[in-house]
């Protein structure tokens, strides 16, 4: 018997959207994650918000729909509140019932600077891996680290001299300008609309771009990210903010660092065994030079395998540089894209915890 094509418009609905998502949906896992984190950040929100005044967007529901935002890369906020408007998932995992309606898009961002003010995407990865559940799934005693270029969002044309002594532009807005035989460095120029951008490319012969450096730091037993930071483009700024990072880790009797070939210098090779913390760092051997790692270091078991897990991290630096775009096309400035950045490192951490943490 063929089925009537009977439109339904009933007024009400009994129908909860948690009832919608599927018993083994990933979402689930993170949901219960990420709602433990928040609720040991709340006593940091609250410092975040005067006592009176109009009620603003919830910061937990704020946080947890720029993470959905990293999940399905939805590349702007105005997509984002579409997708809370019909999407029944979204509005579950966020916390908005059925009947709720979604946020106008310039209150999301404007809220959202709220909580980059207080280095909320610091706390909350930390939150998160100091979960026991997560805790237990991290070494203490062997990481990886990587760095790679996040593009600013800022034209070569706003890359002018600091003195002024600039050739004028053509008519227009975005009037046009010859470079040629114009030689610009980051001590002589400066970007008039990212000043915190600099001018850097990522091997020898490619293309030289307004950037920053962003950095992560890698634990080897299930590949999660442990640090997540972003600086300056400069030429010893990968190796310093891996110091760094390793410097910041609990004491533990021993560790182990895998890197890439950027990394074998003298200066983190010593720096990092001062750390106590041996350097598995790919040998970077020239013509004009020797590696510093030597067979005493090559010879074991352990540096091979740091060579093989060190792969994941750049995976992870691709992911993160890829999903939505968001730094790359919505904000200026360290302290934003940083915030960015590290939020995008804990989404990271979050799609891969299904896998590793039961369901419940």
């Amino acid at each position: 018997m063929r089925g009537t094509d009977y439109q339904n418009d009933k007024l009400f609905s009994y129908v909860r959207p948690d009832s919608r998502v599927p018993a083994d949906h990933p979402l689930r896992t993170i949901r219960r994650v990420t709602d433990t984190a928040l609720t040991a950040l709340s006593p940091k929100f609250a410092a975040l918000y005067p006592a009176v005044g109009r009620p603003s967007i919830p910061p937990e529901k704020l946080l947890r729909a720029l993470l959905l935002q990293a999940f399905y890369t939805i590349r702007s906020e105005r997509q984002l509140m579409e997708q809370l408007n019909y999407n029944l998932l979204f509005r579950w995992f966020v916390g908005l019932s059925v009947d709720e309606p979604v946020w106008v898009p310039t209150v999301f961002s404007h809220n959202r600077d709220r909580l980059l003010a207080g280095d909320v995407a610091a706390e909350f990865l930390d939150a998160v891996l100091n979960l026991p559940e997560v805790r237990g799934l991290l070494s203490a005693e062997h990481f990886s680290v990587d760095g790679t270029l996040i593009q600013a969002w800022a034209s070569m044309k706003s890359f002018r001299r600091k003195d002024g002594n600039d050739q004028d532009a053509g008519p227009g807005r975005n009037g046009e300008r010859d470079f040629h035989n114009d030689r610009r460095s980051n001590e002589t120029h400066a970007s008039t609309t990212d000043p915190d951008a600099r001018l850097a490319k990522k091997s020898k012969g490619s293309e030289a771009k307004l950037a920053f450096t962003g950095h992560l730091l890698m634990e080897n037993r299930n590949g999660l990210l442990v640090d997540a930071r972003l600086t300056h483009s400069t030429g010893t700024a990968e190796c310093k903010a891996a110091l760094d990072m390793l410097g910041d880790l609990p004491a533990a009797a021993r560790a182990t660092v895998g890197a890439d070939k950027a990394y074998d210098t003298a200066r983190f090779v010593s720096a990092a065994r001062d750390l106590r913390v041996t350097p598995h760092v790919a040998q970077n051997i020239t013509a004009h030079r020797g590696s510093t790692i030597d067979g005493r270091t090559t010879r074991h078991d352990g540096y091979r395998l740091s060579q093989t897990i060190r792969k994941q991290i750049e995976e992870a630096n691709g992911w993160i540089k890829e999903v939505a775009g968001l730094a790359q096309t919505k904000h200026r400035g360290l302290a934003r894209v940083g915030w960015m950045f590290t939020l995008k490192a804990l989404a990271y951490n979050l799609v891969r915890l299904p896998k590793l943490l039961p369901m419940g």
